[in-house]
């Protein structure tokens, strides 16, 4: 389950950066007495940094107080602080505008860019670089893109009206429309609904089917021929997803046999940096259509991205 925002955060952006928030454990005999050694026990690789905030006051509990290096921990709460921010590599930057207006935002993300901060990419991903550019600290990402997906990217402009766009996707209001090439396999009766049980925890890079209540469906429809090339035969085809699990789309594909070309997980993983930027995850969202929750107006919003086929896919 997400996490939800809290109402408010102590700490304002930092170059268009949130602050980290860690929660404090609940009171137990192995708990550390004070907050400083709770945090150093949690982050020891990053104790000479956490030390340098401590002496300067950069560590705040909920309230926005100054924490000293001695402040006892105090079970339930949570401090905040900015972090260094990692050395980083330059990522895909191209994020046209594809629909704006005062609560609304909607970009057409590039293959290779995170949607929000992850591990080792804080400014390298699409909502840092957009609250940079645009000087708009309030943006805040509607749904999310996984980082080898490119296309349509819906984000708030306006806190107040974020949980009305919000309560779309929820209320499985919003229509999504995506395109894959993914291997071809003869004799897969297409279109069919895939239904199934995704689980995703953090002991995984993969999410995983499981038996139980079915909790992820997918329309599925070819989208043309079959075409081929040296690695081998690959097929066109029309995802249409009706829930929104982590990965569902590349899971589906990859238990119909058909797995996304290039994908670097499904249906194994490949090893950390064999992933070749010039052959992105052959995944795009192609379109969202909703109704605008604060005009009434019908919107159908369309990446002008396109996934490439033969040789160059």
């Amino acid at each position: 389950m997400r996490r939800r925002r809290p109402a408010t955060v102590p700490l304002p952006l930092r170059d268009g950066v949130d602050p980290v928030r860690v929660r404090l454990p609940a009171a137990g005999a192995d708990a550390p007495g004070t907050v400083r050694g709770y945090l150093l026990s949690r982050f020891p690789a990053s104790a000479p940094e956490l030390e340098e905030l401590f002496a300067a006051g950069g560590i705040v509990d909920d309230a926005g107080r100054p924490l000293p290096h001695d402040a006892p921990l105090r079970p339930g709460g949570s401090v905040w602080y900015h972090r260094a921010l990692p050395e980083e590599p330059e990522l895909p930057g191209d994020l046209p505008v594809l629909f704006e207006d005062e609560w609304l935002l909607a970009v057409d993300k590039p293959h290779g860019l995170p949607t929000t901060p992850r591990g080792g990419l804080v400014a390298q991903s699409a909502l840092v670089k957009l609250r940079r550019a645009r000087r708009e600290d309030r943006l805040s990402p509607l749904h999310r893109l996984d980082r080898g997906t490119a296309g349509v990217l819906l984000l708030s402009r306006d806190p107040g009206t974020r949980g009305r766009f919000q309560t779309l996707f929820q209320e499985r209001a919003v229509a999504k429309e995506y395109e894959a090439v993914a291997a071809h396999r003869p004799g897969l009766r297409l279109p069919r609904l895939v239904e199934s049980r995704i689980v995703k925890d953090r002991t995984s890079l993969q999410a995983r089917e499981v038996p139980g209540p079915v909790n992820a469906r997918t329309q599925v429809e070819s989208a043309g021929p079959p075409f081929a090339d040296e690695e081998g035969t690959w097929a066109r085809y029309v995802l249409r997803p009706e829930t929104g699990r982590t990965h569902q789309i590349r899971v589906h594909l990859a238990g119909l046999g058909v797995p996304v070309r290039h994908d670097p997980l499904y249906p194994q993983v490949r090893p950390a940096g064999a992933e070749d930027p010039g052959r992105p995850l052959q995944l795009l969202a192609r379109r969202i259509a909703l109704v605008h929750p604060v005009t009434g107006e019908p919107l159908v919003l369309e990446s002008r991205r396109a996934l490439p086929s033969g040789d160059a896919a």
